[in-house]
Order: C-alpha cells, then structure tokens, then sequence
C-alpha cells in the first residue's frame, strides 16, 4: 500500500511543503511515483519519517539527520534505542527543572530572604520574585504567612538545602507508596501525608490538619503545583491530597 503527499502530510502533522522540502534535499525521497509523476510514500518511508520527526522533536538540525539516517553502520533499533536515551535524558531535565519550580515557589510563598546569588544557586534558572506579588496577595495576610517570615528571616543557604532534601524525601517516599498500590487513605500513605505535615510545621509555620487540607486541595486545584506532583509521578497530587484529607479525617 502507498499513500500521497496529501495523506502522508495528515498522518505526520506536517505540510505538503515540508515533504516537498525533505523530498528536494534527499532526506525523505519517496519510493514510488504515479503515472502522473506524483509522490506515492510507501511503509519504509513511513518508518523514515518518523525517525525524522523524532529527531526534529529532539533538535537536531536536518543535515545532523540526514547523517544519522544514512549512516550505512545504524539499524533502525539502533535509533530507536538512541532517540529514547535522548528523550529520558529530556524528561529528567524537565523533571528537575518542575522541582527547582515547586521549591521556588514554596520558597517565596514562605518569605525566602536571599542573595541573588544564593537564589540561583538553590533554585537554577527560576527566580522565585517573579511570583512575590501573587504570594503576598494570597497569603499576606495569614498568621502562617507572618510566622513563616519570622522563622525564615535567618535561615541561611545551608538550611534551604536540608529543607529542600526533607522534602524531596517525603515526595519520593509517597510516590513509592502510590507505585505499590497502597491506598491512599490506609495507614501508611497517612503516616507519609503525616511526616508532609510535620515537616511544613518544623521548618515553616504550624501547620494544622486543617491547613494541611487545604494545602492538599491546592495542589490539586493549582495547575503549577499540579505540574510538578505529576513530573515526579503521573497521579501524585490528586493522591497525595487524598491521603492528607485521609490523614486529617484520621486525626478528628
């Protein structure tokens, strides 16, 4: 079976444009042609293209391609095995850069008082000001918003990394407990919902089962902390809210 350009362009997501382009310049050229003299992509230039686009997607210019393609040593398992290497290296980046966010952001919502320096260096590329004006709109005017300035007024980079690896802890210790399959409303999901709550109460503000609730609810209904429970496993706010409101319900 063989496609047109037409077809081949509404399978990819790409314009009859690109494929003239890459049929021009030799990367994709297609296998078969009609008595009219039009395209026809067969099953190999299927498979072609779809390395193509894997790599486009990764960033590799078209001559780098062509090159990888075309390269008489490479079997097409060969590049498969080299785009997944290349996309998990992407997806751990990404991972890293939603954590540097999450922390960011608990970080400036809790009255982080650094040096320039000091913030880029705890937190990458993202600079935890951009937010300040939305942070103390929403809780400015909370006792725990007060407290945590209090509290954190002298911390210095030192005692940010060691709350960052507390939690840090804490979120693998429930994404692990959420792999398994544990409930997330049995004994040991609460126990970590626990140490979560603990933890905001011993390096922040006191942190009540109620507040704690509300944070949960947060997580969820914040797309920005959504994003980064999810980087670190698919479905980790909606349950680590579960087993704080489980936690909270457990408490009363």
């Amino acid at each position: 079976m063989s496609y047109s350009v037409g077809q081949v362009a509404g399978f990819a997501g790409v314009t009859v444009r690109t494929l003239h382009h890459y049929d021009e310049i030799g990367l994709l050229v297609p296998g078969e042609r009609n008595h009219a003299g039009h395209r026809r992509y067969g099953e190999a230039d299927l498979d072609r293209l779809q390395q193509i686009m894997f790599y486009r997607e990764l960033g590799f210019p078209l001559d780098e391609v062509a090159a990888l393609l075309d390269d008489p040593d490479a079997d097409p398992q060969e590049h498969l095995r080299r785009q997944h290497a290349l996309l998990s290296e992407r997806i751990g980046k990404l991972q890293a850069m939603a954590a540097a966010v999450e922390h960011a952001m608990e970080a400036r919502k809790m009255g982080i008082n650094l040096t320039p320096e000091e913030k880029f260096d705890v937190f990458g590329d993202f600079d935890p000001d951009e937010h300040a004006d939305e942070v103390r709109e929403r809780w400015g005017h909370t006792d725990a918003y007060k407290e945590s300035q209090r509290r954190t007024a002298s911390y210095t980079k030192e005692d940010w990394k060691r709350l960052t690896e507390r939690l840090d802890a804490v979120h693998r210790k429930m994404a692990e407990t959420m792999e398994r399959g544990v409930p997330a409303d049995s004994a040991e999901a609460m126990d970590v919902a626990e140490e979560h709550r603990r933890f905001i109460s011993s390096g922040y503000y006191d942190c009540s089962h109620e507040l704690h609730t509300c944070l949960g609810e947060m997580y969820v209904a914040d797309e920005r902390f959504t994003a980064t429970y999810e980087a670190i496993r698919p479905g980790l706010a909606g349950y680590l809210r579960d087993a704080i409101v489980a936690n909270a319900a457990r408490d009363s």
